[in-house]
Order: structure tokens, then sequence, then C-alpha cells
């Protein structure tokens, strides 16, 4: 339809309304619309990553075994050095809650043991007579908290003058499952410490490298090269193995620690730098360099934050490789030395295939690690999803 023209000289129509203009107004939103319209970058973030439920699940667990490991000498049923001098060997222990048709409560049956004479084993027999009730919040073995004071409450205890393995013994009658939770202890933190020693060296190097580039970059980048083209396990093998044996158990931990981080830095520096040489060509970078900002105060208050999510993400991929470092190479017996105990430590009870053959309990150390590393895998993905909330 055609409408007739304005006469020459008069105002044109228009439609668009004459009240003021709030860029604010959500009038015409529904309310979830508003919801997500209102909401900031982390919140937008955190809602993404609740979708991802394996990875929430994943994020729940790593929190939990990061919490146990601040009271491991109390959720532990035995001291860490405790020896069961009667019960070499023993297998796991089944826990029951009816004995003979009656609710009796979660207990253990006592054993029996005897030396079968042609294979010179420990065989253990239950003794369905000796019901061993398993206490909760009770005094057992004494510890020293953290180093810090003596106490000995525990969160379950066998029975008085009973037994309680439910991971079994190894071959000192050592409680498996006790020293699986102190072990959390060291495994886990040194994850983190040596990602904290990596990030540090491959944000400062990297950055330095994509912000300056020229011949301070081409000297990091064949230094990478050179680094990531010899084995991992061979190079970490011979840096373990300079390190003397009188060292303080203490030292070796954090020498392994520092070791695992300065292997580990090549990837998150070229991570950085290619980030930087994108990012140092944005203009609120020119700008920053116009008001006299050093190169420090731009990489880490303009530019990093920019990629945050990235390298948190990044983060949590690497720590599990720093664990399985460690476990590798106490393995080997390269690493950490008793009486520091880890997960790999645990394993080196198992390396004889005829004792993983007639005990097989051994290899429990090797549950938390597997379990461990997909979370941490599993975390990273959601973190890697999360971190870009509008894709």
């Amino acid at each position: 339809m055609n409408l007739p023209l304005p006469p020459p000289g008069a105002p044109l129509e228009h439609y668009v309304s004459t009240a003021p203009f709030d860029p604010m107004s959500v009038e015409a939103m529904t309310p979830e619309q508003q919801r997500v319209y209102e909401a900031s970058q982390l919140r937008l973030m955190w809602w993404k990553f609740k979708r991802h439920r394996l990875a929430l699940a994943s994020g729940v667990f790593i929190v939990a075994l990061y919490a146990m490991i601040l009271i491991s000498e109390f959720l532990a049923p035995y001291n860490l050095h405790t020896r069961n001098v009667d019960h070499i060997y023993a297998p796991p222990q089944r826990v029951h809650l009816f004995d003979a048709g009656r609710f009796v409560g979660p207990f253990v049956y006592g054993r029996r043991m005897t030396l079968d004479m042609d294979t010179l084993r420990r065989v253990y027999t239950e003794n369905r007579s000796d019901v061993q009730p398993i206490r909760f919040f009770c005094h057992g073995d004494g510890y020293r908290f953290w180093n810090l004071f003596e106490a000995d409450l525990h969160l379950a205890c066998p029975a008085e003058g009973g037994q309680l393995f439910l991971l079994g013994t190894d071959r000192l009658g050592r409680d498996v499952l006790s020293r699986i939770l102190y072990g959390a202890r060291v495994s886990l933190t040194i994850g983190l410490i040596g990602i904290s020693f990596s990030f540090l060296l491959g944000i400062v190097i990297g950055g330095l490298a994509g912000y300056h580039g020229g011949v301070f970059d081409l000297v990091v980048q064949r230094v990478i090269e050179v680094l990531q083209s010899i084995p991992s396990i061979p190079l970490w093998m011979a840096l373990a193995a300079i390190m003397p044996v009188t060292w303080n158990p203490i030292v070796i931990y954090f020498a392994i620690t520092i070791i695992l981080g300065l292997l580990d830095w090549t990837g998150l520096a070229r991570a950085v730098r290619s980030k930087l040489l994108a990012l140092r060509e944005e203009d609120y970078v020119l700008a920053a360099q116009l008001m006299g900002a050093t190169p420090a105060r731009i990489i880490g208050r303009h530019m990093i934050p920019g990629f945050m999510s990235h390298l948190i993400a990044t983060a949590t991929i690497s720590i599990p490789g720093m664990i399985l470092g460690e476990t590798a190479l106490s393995f080997l017996g390269l690493g950490l030395r008793p009486p520091i105990t880890s997960w790999g430590i645990l394993l080196t009870e198992a390396r004889s295939v005829s004792v993983i053959a007639f005990y097989p309990w051994l290899l429990f150390p090797m549950v938390p690690v597997i379990l461990v590393i997909l979370a941490f895998n599993f975390l990273g993905d959601g973190l890697r999803d999360a971190a870009d909330p509008y894709r």
C-alpha cells in the first residue's frame, strides 16, 4: 500500500518512542531471559559448569579428597607405622551387619592363621564365633597430628583385642587402608605444589617471550623444543638419581616437586606465548603502553586475566601428570623414600609378579591414583567448556 508523502517542509513522522532510553530495561524479557541478562560472567560460567554433571561430581570428589588429607590421622584406623606381626599379608576383611539373623551393626569376624607347609603361605580363616564390632569415634593408636600435638582419636577402630583390616596388610603387617590415607597427603599435595611451580615458570617465561618476541622468544622456543624432545621417564630418572641418599625425606619431597615443575612448564609457556602474541595487538594493550604501564603490569594485570579460565582448565589437566610422575618415580625407587609414604611407594610392594599373584590386595593403592586422574580430567573438561559460556 502506497502512503501519501508529507507536504514539503513538514516534519517526518516516525514510530520510535520518545521516552528516555534505559539500557537496563527488561520489561519485554521473560524472567529467565532477565536472569541471564543480569548475570555476571562468573555466574554464567557456574551455570554452564553445573550442567556438566560428571565434571561437577568430579569436582566434589576432588574437594572431598583434599579435605580428607587434612585429617588423615583421624580417618586412618591405625597409625602409619603400626605393625601387626601376627597378621602379615592378611587379606581384606568383609564388613557384616547381621550375625545368625540378628542385627549387630558393622562388625568383622575374627580370624585364625595357619601356615601351609607345602607353600609356606599364611592361610587366614574366619572364626564365625568371634564377632568383633567396629567402634566409631574411638581411642586407638596414638599419633602426632600434623606434628603439632599428640592425639589418639580415630573415626573407626577395631574391637578391643580385635583387628580391622578392610584392605588387608602388607609384608610387615601394616594396614593398607591406613597407609593409603596417609599416602594421599603426599601424592595429592605434590601435584598442587608442582603445578604452582610449573605455572610460575610457564607464565613468566611464556609471557615475556610472547610480549617481547625477538631474540628472547627465539631462545625460549629452542629450549622448549630441546626439553620436549627428551623422553620424560629417562629424564625424570636422571634428575632423581643425582639426589644424594643422605638427604632428609622432606628435602627429597620438595626436590621431586621442583623436578616435576621444571619438566612441565614447557607446554604452558607455549600456550601463554601464543595467547600474548595475539593479545599484544589489542587496543587496550596499546592504551596501557601509552599510559606508561610497565611490561610486567601489562602482562599480569591486563593480558593474563584475559585467558585465566584457560589457565585454570590447563592446571586441572596438568595435576594428574604430576601425580603420575611422582608415582612412577617412587615405584621405580628413584622418587620419595621411606619413612615418607605416598601411593607410588605403596605400589613398590607389588613389583613382583609372585606377590601380585598371592597378595593382589597390595594393588589397592592403584585405585585412588586412577580415580584422581579421571576426576581431574573430567573436571578440566567441564572447566574448559564453562570458560566459554556463550558457546
